[in-house]
């Protein structure tokens, strides 16, 4: 039983590879995607409006099998028809990474669009009158506000995003969830396995709290507090 036990822990440590790649992916995208909502420009508001509307509207498992199976057979039909011989497949690993990333880029859009709509105006306009260029003033000004009224909806994001990446097991990763799967299978036992899988989950999740919860006390510093 030991030796179970032992590979689902390795596969604990590709849980946390999916998660923490997956929420690079998802944050570039928020980030991005907020940009575009608000640039007053609007072909590109209607770009990030569509992509948040349809990705928060499909499930994420329909998403999932689509870029690796017709990811992987789109990529082919695009080499091909430029002449290259060889066939393009998409991992496992890569698939859930960018799969999960893009699904919650879209709620980390809404996130990020309303924290910064939180930040009153004035102070950019402000900064901007000082000289600081757009991008300054966001590192400076837009920033270090927005993480405040961000990181509710983050955590949300993020506990999420977490159990989320049990849904890899599907496309054939071999992360914390499949291994369960497969040691309930041999030893039919699966309360067992799957409840050592939970309580795995519930530790990332609890560590991910105190971490937050650390952040949000480090910027709310002189403000009203708002608890995760």
């Amino acid at each position: 039983m030991s030796g179970y036990y032992l590979r689902i822990l390795e596969g604990a440590l590709l849980t946390v590879g999916v998660s923490l790649s997956a929420l690079v992916v998802a944050v570039v995208l928020g980030l991005l995607g907020s940009a575009a909502k608000l640039s007053g420009r609007q072909p590109i508001v209607w770009v990030a409006t569509i992509y948040t509307t349809l990705i928060r509207g499909v499930p994420e498992l329909v998403l999932m099998l689509l870029v690796f199976y017709g990811g992987a057979i789109g990529l082919n039909h695009l080499t091909e028809a430029l002449g290259f011989a060889s066939r393009i497949r998409i991992d496992p690993f890569t698939a859930g990474v960018l799969t999960i990333g893009f699904i919650y880029g879209a709620y980390m859009t809404e996130t990020f669009r309303g924290a910064i709509l939180a930040i009153p105006k004035g102070q950019m306009e402000a900064a901007w009158a000082f000289g600081m260029s757009p991008v300054r003033t966001f590192f400076r000004i837009t920033l270090p506000q927005m993480v405040r009224y961000a990181l509710p909806g983050f955590t949300n994001n993020w506990l999420v995003l977490i159990k989320s990446t049990a849904l890899v097991s599907l496309i054939g990763l071999h992360e914390m969830t499949y291994r369960a799967k497969q040691a309930s299978a041999a030893t039919r036992e699966p309360f067992v396995f799957f409840l050592f899988a939970a309580a795995l989950f519930l530790i990332y999740t609890s560590l991910s709290l105190w971490m937050l919860r650390w952040l949000n006390n480090r910027y709310s510093l002189g403000n009203k507090k708002v608890s995760l």
